[in-house]
């Protein structure tokens, strides 16, 4: 007998990955050597971010971990997508490359790859005893009756090469991934929608019987045809897996009689807010809560809006509502963890409160009990919180503004209030609280260690009209002249600024191109011509891996690929941000006026933290850029926050 394969954990499968993916660098395609393809405007450009790992045209990995896209059934892979989107699978890179896209974008991304016919690779050997093969065969083509465990063929079609819509290939994937997969079924680390028919067979399987079928299924060829099987037989079992339980049915009072106009307000100003952001899990209701939401001293989980009686807002008032968003309190009296941001929330007016509720309580009801927080003693007592408030809150009274103009006024009531800004764009002091609401000066993000920039002008003069502008589009659309959004940003494009009127958008930034200047940045004194190992060692990798969308001189694709010659952000002192981007990649959010962006491949498993230095000090000591040099430490500890 063969013997028993060892079903692997997330972080060891991740580490296995990246040693194997760094020896494998120089073979790569995505990172040959060769000179960079023209810009060409195709899907397979805007989905390099998926092929850096899952190879050309998505003919799987050169580690064995990162599997075939091409050919699969569309179904399938976008069901995949949404799953690790939505949190049923889980792998850090994925959901961070995902959840800026809409699900018709995923849809389209699936469907390139299902559509796509390249060849598979041959068959890989195996030395396996013949019983051990024939007891995967025997799996494979007739299940086991005793331990009802049902023959593969019977959802995999009878060549194991899928069916459609949504019923994946089994053959040319490499025993490893395989293995992994099985795993992941058995441990929980991959879920579908129930009936979860895959995750009951897997945990039937002992480790004698997952290394029978991935020892017969890895060695075996792919036929001529390799296309998914276009139907399977009518099966009453199979035809239940992988659907969502319809929602059971839960008691609520009688809907209110809501003015729709008051309801349309509401709903106007809940995207205003970005409610939805943090009071919809990955996996969970519309606006019933329990996302968490990362604070240095512990997670934070988001509260039940939708108007369920027990668990939701069903039975609140306005008068509750208005006391939560303006002081701070719940209906019952207890003082709110401030990550809920009403220390902002507060100066929005008792109308513009009435109808942000009647939205909510508008909205289909979900039974979601609230999570308790995970905050470190004694940070979520409320002793602690009283202590807080009295340091760094008082509910908002109107203030007098001068002459300011209707649409100024506007902007700093969107900016200071419901659109709350200052949580991130502001410096915060060692317990949390804002150093000055309104400075907007840019602050570090708990979490996954993104930075906020500041939002006031750069130059003395102030913003001008074209800079406006841009940031105009940029918000509406999550790109702009040299520009893209990324990291939580993207976040509140996707879900928020691009619904925002037009007259509001431009109130905002009106209000943002008023604020006092910044003082000019001061920029690194840099050879003209740098001879460092670092600065050599970044040009090749940049050549490699990143002109072929940048540039040759950073000067970017106009509406795909942001410029790097002379920007803001590559100068910044701050280098948080271009650390993540380079890591984790991206996309812009896929919004109204950008529905299909272009993606960053993530780099994490192919550069260390010495490359990642590297060609960040290349990039921000090239073309005029003055930007200093980003040293190992910075990246090290980067990737340590992040997976922590």
């Amino acid at each position: 007998m063969a013997a028993a394969p060892m079903l692997m954990s997330p972080p060891m499968i991740a580490f296995v990955s990246r040693t194997l993916a760094l020896v494998a660098l120089a073979a790569s395609p995505f990172l040959s050597h060769a000179a960079p393809r023209a810009f060409e405007d195709t899907m397979a450009q805007r989905t390099q971010a998926c092929t850096a790992c899952h190879g050309e045209q998505g003919r799987a990995g050169p580690d064995g971990y990162y599997p075939r896209l091409a050919g699969k059934p569309a179904g399938y892979l976008y069901k995949q997508l949404l799953n690790f989107k939505e949190g049923r699978r889980h792998y850090a890179p994925m959901k961070a490359l995902l959840a800026p896209l809409s699900d018709s974008y995923l849809l389209e991304i699936a469907q390139h790859f299902a559509q796509l016919e390249v060849p598979y690779p041959a068959p890989q050997p195996t030395s396996a005893p013949a019983a051990v093969l024939e007891r995967g065969k025997q799996l494979i083509f007739r299940g086991d009756p005793a331990q009802k465990t049902p023959a593969c063929v019977q959802c995999h079609g009878q060549k194991l090469t899928g069916a459609a819509p949504d019923v994946p290939g089994l053959l040319g994937l490499p025993r490893d991934y395989l293995i992994a997969q099985l795993g992941g079924w058995q441990t929980g680390q991959r879920v579908a929608h129930g009936p979860d028919c895959m995750g009951g067979i897997a945990k039937k399987l002992s480790s004698s019987d997952v290394a029978a079928v991935t020892q017969w299924l890895a060695a075996q060829a792919v036929p001529t045809d390799s296309r998914p099987q276009a139907t399977l037989p009518t099966n009453a079992s199979r035809a239940q897996c992988g659907t969502a339980p319809a929602p059971q049915a839960v008691e609520t009072l009688p809907a209110p009689t809501a003015d729709t106009t008051l309801v349309a307000k509401g709903a106007y100003l809940a995207r205003v807010g970005n409610c939805q952001g943090c009071h919809t899990a990955a996996s969970g209701g519309v606006y019933a809560g329990g996302r968490a939401i990362e604070t240095p001293f512990g997670a934070v989980y988001s509260s039940n809006l939708t108007p369920d009686t027990v668990t939701g807002l069903g039975r609140w008032t306005t008068t509750d509502f208005w006391k939560a968003m303006h002081e701070g309190r719940s209906k019952d009296g207890r003082l709110l963890n401030p990550a809920f941001p009403y220390t902002s929330f507060s100066s929005i007016t008792r109308a513009d409160s009435d109808a942000l509720l009647a939205y909510l309580q508008s909205l289909p009801p979900v039974q979601q009990r609230n999570r308790s927080h995970d905050l470190r003693w004694p940070f979520g007592t409320q002793v602690a919180l009283w202590a807080w408030r009295t340091m760094y809150f008082n509910p908002a009274t109107q203030k007098a503004q001068g002459n300011q103009s209707a649409e100024w006024k506007r902007g700093a009531y969107l900016v200071q209030g419901l659109g709350h800004c200052a949580a991130c764009h502001s410096p915060r002091t060692a317990l949390g609280g804002l150093t000055d609401e309104s400075s907007l000066s840019g602050g570090t993000m708990p979490g996954g260690g993104w930075f906020a920039p500041s939002l006031h002008p750069t130059a003395a003069g102030g913003m001008s009209p074209l800079a406006q502008e841009n940031l105009i589009a940029l918000l509406q659309t999550g790109v702009s002249p040299g520009r893209v959004t990324s990291g939580p940003m993207s976040e509140v494009v996707m879900g928020s600024t691009q619904y925002l009127s037009t007259s509001d958008l431009k109130a905002v930034v009106l209000y943002l191109s008023r604020l006092p200047a910044d003082a000019p940045a001061k920029r690194s004194q840099v050879s003209t011509a740098p001879e460092t190992r670092t600065f050599l060692e970044g040009g090749k990798l940049y050549e490699n891996n990143c002109a072929q969308c940048h540039g040759a001189q950073g000067e970017g694709v106009a509406g795909a690929y942001p410029a790097l010659n002379g920007t803001v952000a590559i100068n910044r002192d701050n280098t948080a941000n271009l650390i993540q981007a380079v890591l984790h990649g991206g996309y812009s959010p896929a919004t109204q006026g950008n529905p299909r962006p272009f993606g960053m491949p993530p780099y994490q498993l192919l550069f260390n933290d010495r490359e990642v230095a590297s060609v960040l000090t290349y990039v921000r000591q090239s073309w005029g850029n003055g930007g200093s040099t980003v040293s190992e430490l910075e990246v090290y500890q980067a990737r340590e926050r992040f997976t922590r």
